[in-house]
């Protein structure tokens, strides 16, 4: 029943939605949804307050008010559950024929000849897209063009405002892309964990826009790149949202 006892209190004014908080808090009682960190269970919050240096809002502090104690066997069973069944398979989603789902099974495109098609007096530039599916939910941890890879990680905004994504970023990479404000970070960074720990990846690079809220996709590389103990050179570029490259720097 109800106790009084310290718990987290967010404040929605503050909050941005970066989701910086929630790789901190072992025991999943914060989730972003609809763009704002929430704690989503009482029973969840341990009242410790690991996320407290993680809000660079000060959206988040500790007050004491009337909770149902921390349960640990439910927080545990709270983040087995949110995890993939099988984090090694992508997420389910109807079959097509008799191969699986066709957006989510795992391909390496093969090189083609570029095949230039007239626009008035412009030429369409080829693809430098090399693997298939590009969605880090859908990428299987132990895909085959993830051995060895060079690594890009880009917030799925970076392509609409780089407009030279492709030659300048892509060309030679494996691509993965997320969104650290709307997706489930939580199931991203065990993912991501497990294919830096499964893969001999060769080098990572991280894209993130200026706002804010999307440099949480440089913490949750940073957290993943913790948790499954692997030295990666890591290089994270900053994009303008006039499509400008901002900053460049090593992790």
């Amino acid at each position: 029943m109800p106790m009084l006892r310290r718990i987290v209190q967010i404040d929605e004014e503050k909050c941005n939605g970066c989701g910086l908080c929630v790789p901190s808090c072992h025991e999943g009682a914060i989730q972003v949804i609809d763009g704002k960190a929430r704690l989503v269970s009482d029973v969840y919050c341990d009242g410790l307050g690991n996320c407290l240096g993680e809000c660079p809002e000060g959206a988040i502090t500790i007050i004491e008010r009337e909770a149902d104690p921390f349960d640990m066997e439910a927080a545990k069973q709270h983040l087995a559950a949110r995890r993939d069944p099988d984090p090694e398979q992508p997420a389910a989603c109807p079959s097509v024929g008799f191969g699986g789902c066709s957006g989510s099974r795992a391909e390496v495109l093969r090189e083609a000849a570029p095949v230039a098609v007239a626009v008035g007096e412009a030429e369409t530039t080829p693809s430098e897209l090399a693997n298939w599916p590009v969605q880090l939910r859908l990428v299987p941890v132990q895909a085959p063009h993830l051995q060895g890879a060079k690594l890009l990680i880009a917030a799925d905004c970076v392509p609409f405002a780089f407009p030279d994504f492709h030659r300048r970023f892509l060309a030679g990479k494996t691509l993965a892309i997320a969104c650290p404000k709307l997706d489930d970070t939580d199931l991203y960074l065990h993912k991501l964990a497990q294919i830096f720990l499964q893969n001999d990846i060769e080098s990572v690079d991280v894209l993130h826009m200026e706002v804010p809220c999307c440099f949480g996709l440089v913490q949750l590389v940073r957290e993943a790149l913790r948790e499954s103990g692997k030295s990666i050179p890591t290089t994270v570029t900053k994009i303008g949202i006039r499509g400008d490259v901002q900053e460049t720097t090593t992790l």
